[in-house]
């Protein structure tokens, strides 16, 4: 029943869908922009260990390298499949619908082939550079795949939550590439802060496209419990982050002043911007903050992580 409405779907949509490059096929398919995002991301574990442990960058180049190209096919490979799974809802949303795996471009079983073999190809990668790096690939791939797209997603207004997890396991790849030490303060702040900043970036999101999600009947908060327990509940997360600044503590004042001035930012833009704009404007002001704070804050790591042990 479900494969009838997917074609369905698809059918109405590719009769309007423009033509792609292949290069953009695919880039749509891997979801390229998260791939960079999540890039940062890991790359900022990865400095933080060198930092932390002593290693110069030409003491592990070959590891840095296998992280690097590894969690770039991981994380491909988790958009592939999640645009295979989603393409279904994916043609009633307008920001979706022209996605290959909607418009035909992209064929289910060559998208399922893809991110098989990227799966493959990462992981395998992955472990030549460490073990660990290897186990965190896997299980973030795993809880992006199968707890957050075919099982929460479409379930409870929770899914954010879950596949928050899923998305802050790109810097613990990049620490486990040069540390196998887990219990450090610094990477442990740096998880708990990519957990916390996915809520009010993705709640953002669900508030700017509510009525999309609503069409495609899933269950965002902002859909099924209101615009003013989204804003509630952000900024409970925004408390939380601006707590979780201090555990960059033993890694640095610098960038805990740096976390801790963005968090602060962020939660004051929340509640002055809620008071003066409708709830899309301010879901955007509060959309394009959370961008400029993940990419200062990983940009700031990753600068101090680097240059601070030549001064």
């Amino acid at each position: 029943m479900r494969t009838v409405k997917i074609e369905k779907n698809i059918q109405n949509t590719s009769l309007a869908a423009p033509k792609q490059a292949f290069s953009q096929v695919l880039s749509e398919t891997l979801k390229t922009g998260i791939i960079k995002s999540n890039l940062l991301a890991m790359v900022a574990g990865l400095s933080l260990a060198m930092y932390i442990t002593g290693i110069s960058f030409g003491d592990k180049v070959a590891e840095i390298i296998l992280a690097v190209i590894g969690s770039t096919f991981v994380i491909g490979a988790a958009g592939a499949f999640n645009n295979l799974y989603d393409r279904d809802i994916d043609a009633i949303m307008d920001r979706t619908k022209n996605r290959p795996t909607v418009t035909g471009r992209m064929q289910p079983k060559n998208a399922l082939i893809l991110g098989i073999a990227l799966s493959f190809m990462g992981l395998l990668l992955l472990a030549a550079a460490t073990p660990l790096a290897a186990l965190f690939g896997f299980l973030g791939l795993f809880l992006y795949v199968v707890p957050y797209t075919m099982w929460s997603k479409r379930r409870t207004i929770y899914n954010t939550e879950i596949g928050s997890i899923s998305g802050a396991v790109p810097p613990l790849i990049g620490w486990a590439a040069i540390s196998a030490d887990l219990l450090h303060p610094a990477i442990i702040g740096l998880f708990v802060v990519m957990v916390i900043w996915q809520m009010p970036h993705f709640y953002a999101i669900a508030i700017r496209r509510h009525d999309e999600y609503k069409a495609a009947n899933v269950p965002m908060l902002p859909v099924v419990k209101g615009f003013k327990r989204t804003y509630m509940q952000t900024n409970v997360y925004l408390v939380v982050l601006v707590a979780s600044s201090f555990l960059f503590v033993s890694f640095s004042w610098i960038i805990t002043s740096v976390a801790l001035v963005l968090a602060i930012a962020w939660l004051a833009l929340s509640v002055i911007g809620y008071r003066r704009m409708e709830p899309k404007k301010w879901a955007t002001l509060m959309f394009v903050f959370s961008l400029n704070h993940l990419v200062i804050l990983f940009t700031a790591i990753i600068g101090y992580s680097l240059l601070a042990p030549l001064f």
